[in-house]
């Protein structure tokens, strides 16, 4: 069973017990999440529903495992000839979840 799902503005493939790195949820650790927008669903691997936009009662159920911060990018911007030079970091932050089930 897998589904795909859309989470911070990405579209994932997931599966039952798969865990995954989405953007940051403003949710405890341990709390539950469901996705209730699927845009594709499979039962096993002969029947697949496409949705038009969106699989109807179809439903992913996960747990938030962990919260976290990437490694550091620096953006570097500079301007030859006119003593312009910047350097600014990011990290970006990012939610672990936990698939539970697919249905």
């Amino acid at each position: 069973m897998f589904a795909v799902i859309t989470a911070g503005g990405k579209q994932h493939i997931v599966r039952e017990g798969q865990v995954l790195s989405v953007e940051k949820i403003d949710m405890e650790v341990g709390s539950p999440l469901s996705f209730d927008v699927l845009l594709l669903a499979s039962d096993d691997g002969a029947t697949v529903k496409v949705g038009t936009p969106t699989v109807k009662d179809a439903k992913v159920t996960a747990v938030i495992s962990e919260h976290g911060r990437a490694e550091k990018i620096s953006v570097i911007k500079y301007k030859p000839k006119t003593r312009y030079r910047r350097n600014v970091g990011h990290r970006q932050p990012w939610t672990k979840i936990t698939i539970q089930t697919v249905a």
